[in-house]
């Protein structure tokens, strides 16, 4: 199952850098991503309720809570950051940039979270990154 909602991550994703392409034209990046975020946090509480987990707000532990809110940080940065680089930038120049936090991802797994990094790892990461070098000189 997680092989189907990791495509249609990566379908929605596709459709995000799109959308958001057209929407930014004459919009300050800043402000988009502010709309753009309130959309996320109405639909992510809506999940939320729909499916009847707000109960669970009272277990999550100390670290949880902290590490989550790092993690929301970090998104806001990148957010933030990608909607600047669109305003200005090629969408099919952009994103591919932005898609190298799957390498970075696979290296801070590595060095971080003791999570395998094999031979065919390596490669996937020399090749991604060779492929976005091309589709962006």
């Amino acid at each position: 199952m997680w092989l189907l909602y990791a495509v249609g991550a990566s379908v929605f994703a596709a459709l995000t850098s799109i959308l958001a392409k057209v929407g930014i034209e004459g919009v300050n990046s800043t402000l988009a991503t502010a709309i753009r975020t309130v959309v996320v946090l109405a639909m992510s509480w809506g999940m939320v309720f729909l499916t009847h987990v707000q109960s669970g707000l009272d277990s999550i532990s100390r670290r949880s809570w902290m590490f989550l809110i790092f993690s929301g940080l970090a998104t806001g940065a990148s957010w933030l950051c990608y909607y600047r680089a669109l305003q200005s930038g090629e969408v099919s120049k952009v994103a591919p940039i932005d898609k190298l936090s799957g390498v970075l991802t696979l290296v801070l797994a590595f060095v971080f979270l003791g999570e395998q990094f094999t031979w065919k790892s390596a490669l996937g990461c020399v090749l991604i990154g060779a492929g976005t070098l091309l589709m962006v000189l």
